[in-house]
């Protein structure tokens, strides 16, 4: 099984994916050789999983089949650094820290915030996790700007470019953008840059609790809207509220020219809310600490004190950017199956009621329904016809079984 010139190795126990083992563990070393194990795979109808620092192989439903695990741990160069197009291109099994590195000594950035620095430049576009900084920087589809994939059948396909103007056949790179690996693989992708900021300064409050009716309107909505509106710029706004209850951190970020003026401007507006402004990041900053079971609600700004309410007291922590509307909802305390089920079930009933979208992306238990409704659920599998028709690439993984 599995003919190519490429190296193969029998699977171990690092290699499952929610507990199915592949038969073999591909390990390309080029693009060409992705394709070539595409080819093989086509050509024998073989199911492929690919996967990269393997930090988020468990978000998501397990395969439907499983053949092969496409490792693209090789695929770790870093290609091409044009510093003064501010312009990067990368493999896909570059990690993100080490991009971070690379990137810094050249007082250069790629502002994505990934949570876990150990996950590649691959897995972080195909599962299209934003970070805090998304305010001001946009997401993960606004920063890229060129990407190389490989298709289903093995054909290389190439979209964008590797300077900022140059946008052709950009929407590509956004179909493949959270497709988590159903559509084909990302081989390479390259991204606009932002020179690293002179300065940073982070300011920490505590906020009220959500109100209901009878406590008047919600102070964190308020002062996250002040935040967002204010002429200091800050490029990140995040709420932390453990368990769903007590108080709730706000801390926001402030970068570049005279950051701290900047963020002392925006201390006074906190008023007795405030308890520090710094120049490390608070704890858990940007980070994804618990994902035994992991959801993220994505929502209208306007509607935060909705969204707050509907998660007080239902046991999961919240974390998460108020002004960008996209938050994380991680469950600390594991009650088991038919509690957690219940609870998930819950939420997603009071969010949806708010117009919010609450997608579970990681949980061990087959009895939750991990997207609720897709509206766009009969173009999506026209679009997996299109790009594999043949259900190889990573089978069941996505909303609606694709």
């Amino acid at each position: 099984m599995l003919e190519t010139g490429v190296t193969v190795r029998d699977p171990g126990p690092d290699d499952a994916v929610l507990g199915m083992l592949p038969r073999r563990v591909a390990l390309p070393e080029s693009v060409e050789e992705v394709a070539e194990v595409l080819r093989a795979c086509a050509r024998d109808d073989l199911a492929v999983v690919p996967v990269g620092g393997g930090t988020k192989l468990h978000w998501g439903p397990p395969p439907e089949r499983f053949d092969v695990l496409l490792d693209l741990c090789c695929l770790n160069r870093v290609v091409e650094h044009a510093a003064g197009d501010l312009v990067v291109r990368a493999q896909a099994g570059v990690t993100m820290g080490a991009l971070a590195g690379a990137l810094a000594a050249e007082g250069q950035e790629l502002a994505l915030d990934a949570p876990f620095p150990d996950a590649t430049v691959g897995g972080t576009l195909a599962t299209a996790v934003a970070g805090p900084r998304a305010f001001r920087y946009g997401t993960a589809r606004d920063l890229l700007i060129g990407v190389t994939v490989v298709l289903a059948d093995g054909t290389v396909a190439r979209s964008g470019g590797k300077v900022v103007k140059n946008v052709a056949g950009y929407d590509l790179g956004k179909l493949f953008t959270g497709s988590h690996g159903t559509l084909g693989v990302i081989a390479e992708a390259a991204f606009r840059l932002h020179p690293l900021p002179a300065d940073r300064r982070w300011i920490v409050a505590v906020a009220d609790p959500p109100g209901m009716a009878e406590r008047g309107p919600c102070r964190v909505r308020e002062l996250a809207a002040t935040l967002a509106a204010s002429q200091a710029e800050p490029s990140a706004v995040e709420l932390d509220w453990p368990h769903g209850q007590g108080p709730i951190w706000m801390s926001v970020l402030v970068e570049g020219a005279a950051a701290a003026q900047r963020a002392e401007a925006l201390a006074a507006l906190m008023g007795d809310a405030l308890r520090s402004v710094r120049a490390e990041p608070p704890p858990q900053w940007g980070a994804i600490v618990r994902d035994e079971v992991l959801a993220e609600v994505r929502f209208r700004p306007s509607r935060l004190t909705g969204v707050l309410d509907a998660v007080h007291y239902s046991g999961f922590s919240l974390r998460g950017s108020a002004v960008s509307g996209r938050m994380w909802l991680e469950l600390w305390d594991d009650p088991g199956e038919d509690k957690t089920v219940t609870a998930l079930r819950g939420l997603r009933e009071r969010l949806t009621a708010l117009g919010a979208r609450m997608t579970v992306l990681a949980t061990p238990y087959e009895g939750v329904d991990r997207w609720g409704e897709v509206s766009s659920l009969p173009l999506m599998r026209r679009v997996k016809e299109q790009f594999d028709p043949g259900r190889r690439m990573s089978p069941g993984r996505f909303a609606g079984g694709l």
